[in-house]
């Protein structure tokens, strides 16, 4: 195509929404106008369904639930006035809680909160690190920190960094309650505490479902909060909940603001006109580039440091939302989109090398920030500011990909703040939903997830068996397998763990895994 017949392409598939300062250009991405023609049945189909989803159609039949989480920015479409109070009352609750530990009126033992300790894994910890990470400034009131593993290394430098619990305030976030990750640094967060001879529960704050096992605890505990996490908000679509909003306005950040933007984008996207719909568009670009198939990957590069975590979040909602084995009709299809990413320009320097040259296996997805900073620019040649290099290196990539023959989109925003965060985060979830239907599948279960989980429960139930069994004679991994039952693998890696971690096991190494020892000193 000639410079002049892009700038023609530009301009009829730009879709801008110039009250938000948000646009989509899809126009490097080689369709013709024939795909969107014949995309367009699939289209009206998928409008239609997210219209009964907003509406309260069962979504998630597994469960059978509801997915609300566009009535969180908009109580109004809430499909009863009971939810609509509920979804108003937390949020007002939330406000008046942070403005109550800010003003020092609710603190731990005598010290004001100066720090959030946050503990949740996934959906329960993506979304308020990608929102502490992409508006956090130095003059925040509070700073939040992370347990979102069960890594026990990872747990002591996360303590080390923020020094003092009295000024800490942990909020555990898990709807069941019954999430093991979340459990452990639950447990470790406490032990701290009473290591400090402090008590956790003055200075604990839970985020779960009414009734479970962590609300029982919170409550019989005598816990400062509890705030709902509702069984129709999904983990990865659920940062505009509590999950996200108290960790927000802990730290002092504009969750009114944030609602809004998502709000808007909502509105946009709720829009039956491809043509006017960002989300819409980006589905179908999605479906363009792996065929309906999922064969090309999604690479997220948003030139701006605040957004680093941008990918990492929306590996999540889009991995997990399309990753599935089967459709709606149950039969066997295997979707998904890979996602995975960085950030401009330090992919220059990185696998930007691979995009261009190597496997052509991936569309990009580049994030404009227009706005460089905050403060006076500074020229760092005459004429040109860092700023101005940043945009040059977005471009220049955007041509160079191109130029190559590989495929990209560019979404445009005027500044990383809250209402913009919260309008990209809808125009995802939206995008997310719109694809699912054009490829006929349940965007909003996950029983990959809850396969891994019983996994996980059946090697700690081996480890079990193991311990029990091991005794002060030195046996193989085949030789214990045998008296227990067990596939030798799974105790050979069992064994290996128990003595990497425990001083009164000793393993004695061979030339083959087979011939290793393993005995209780």
């Amino acid at each position: 195509m000639s410079e002049q017949s892009l700038w023609d392409r530009y301009q009829a598939y730009l879709v801008r929404y110039d009250d938000l300062g948000i646009s989509l250009d899809i126009s490097r991405m080689r369709f013709t106008a024939q795909f969107l023609d014949g995309m367009s049945g699939k289209a009206e189909e998928a409008f239609a369904r997210m219209q009964e989803l907003e509406a309260g159609a069962i979504a998630n039949p597994d469960e059978n639930r509801m997915v609300g989480h566009y009535w969180l920015r908009n109580a109004a479409l809430a499909p009863t006035s009971e939810l609509r109070d509920e979804i108003e009352s937390t949020k007002k609750a939330i406000l008046e809680f942070a403005a109550q530990v800010h003003d020092g009126k609710i603190t731990g033992e005598g010290a004001k909160f100066t720090n959030v300790l946050l503990v949740g894994i996934g959906g329960s910890a993506l979304g308020p690190q990608f929102i502490a990470e992409a508006l956090g400034k130095a003059t925040d009131p509070m700073t939040v920190h992370f347990l979102d593993n069960t890594d026990p290394d990872g747990f002591d430098k996360t303590f080390e960094k923020i020094g003092r619990l009295s000024t800490t305030l942990t909020v555990v976030i898990s709807k069941s309650g019954g999430t093991k990750e979340t459990r452990n640094g639950m447990l470790e967060a406490q032990a701290r505490y009473e290591a400090e001879g402090l008590n956790f529960a003055k200075h604990a704050v839970a985020v779960t479902g009414a009734g479970s096992e962590l609300d029982k605890v919170a409550e019989k505990g005598g816990w400062l909060r509890r705030f709902p996490m509702w069984d129709w908000v999904g983990g990865r679509t659920s940062v505009m909940s509590a999950v996200g909003l108290v960790p927000m306005a802990l730290q002092g950040l504009d969750i009114e603001k944030f609602l809004a933007g998502a709000a808007a984008m909502d509105a946009k996207t709720r829009i039956a006109r491809t043509a006017e719909n960002a989300a819409m568009r980006l589905a179908m670009m999605w479906y363009f580039a792996g065929d309906g198939k999922g064969k090309k990957d999604m690479v997220i590069l948003p030139y701006k440091d605040r957004l680093v975590l941008f990918s990492k979040y929306l590996q999540q909602l889009v991995m997990e939302s399309l990753g599935k084995e089967r459709d709606l009709a149950g039969n066997i299809v295997h979707q998904g989109i890979a996602v995975y990413g960085n950030k401009g320009s330090t992919d220059q320097h990185a696998y930007v090398q691979q995009l261009r040259e190597g496997v052509p296996n991936f569309f990009a997805t580049f994030i404009e920030v227009r706005k460089d900073r905050d403060t006076p620019p500074l020229q760092v040649e005459p004429g040109v500011t860092s700023g101005d290099y940043l945009q040059g290196f977005l471009r220049g990539t955007r041509a160079a990909l191109y130029e190559n023959g590989r495929d990209s989109i560019t979404i445009s925003v005027p500044e990383v703040n809250a209402f913009t965060v919260g309008a990209m985060i809808a125009l995802y979830e939206r995008a997310v939903g719109f694809y699912a239907s054009l490829v006929n599948i349940n965007a909003y279960h996950q029983p990959g997830v809850e396969a891994g989980k019983k996994a996980a429960a059946r090697i700690l139930a081996l480890q079990g068996k193991v311990r029990a069994a091991l005794a002060g004679t030195a046996k193989t991994a085949e030789q214990l397998a045998g008296e227990i039952a067990a596939d030798p693998e799974d105790v050979y890696h069992v064994l290996n763990h128990l003595a990497a971690n425990l001083s009164n096991i000793e393993r004695t190494k061979a030339e083959r895994p087979d011939q290793e020892t393993f005995r209780v000193r």
